[in-house]
């Protein structure tokens, strides 16, 4: 079953980045990334070196957006 991701990332997405390296990308860091989706920022220490394709789907499912800045189309003010 193919997942469903950001046309931009693609499957170099899916299989060559860790969740830092998505951070990054995005300039965003521990803290910023767990507020985002409302988690502890150890938590987000913990998964930082798997890939995306590792961590189990719940928490996947809140993370997919971040990279390709999906969750920035949800702010007014932009």
């Amino acid at each position: 079953m193919k997942r469903e991701l950001p046309c931009f990332f693609g499957d170099w997405l899916q299989d060559k980045k860790t969740v830092k390296e998505l951070r990054i990308i995005q300039h965003l860091t521990v803290k910023e990334l767990a507020d985002k989706i409302k988690l502890d920022t150890v938590d987000i220490l913990k998964i930082d070196d798997q890939r995306l394709r590792d961590i189990a789907e719940p928490l996947r499912s809140k993370l997919t957006p971040i990279p390709g800045g999906d969750y920035m189309d949800n702010m007014t003010w932009l």
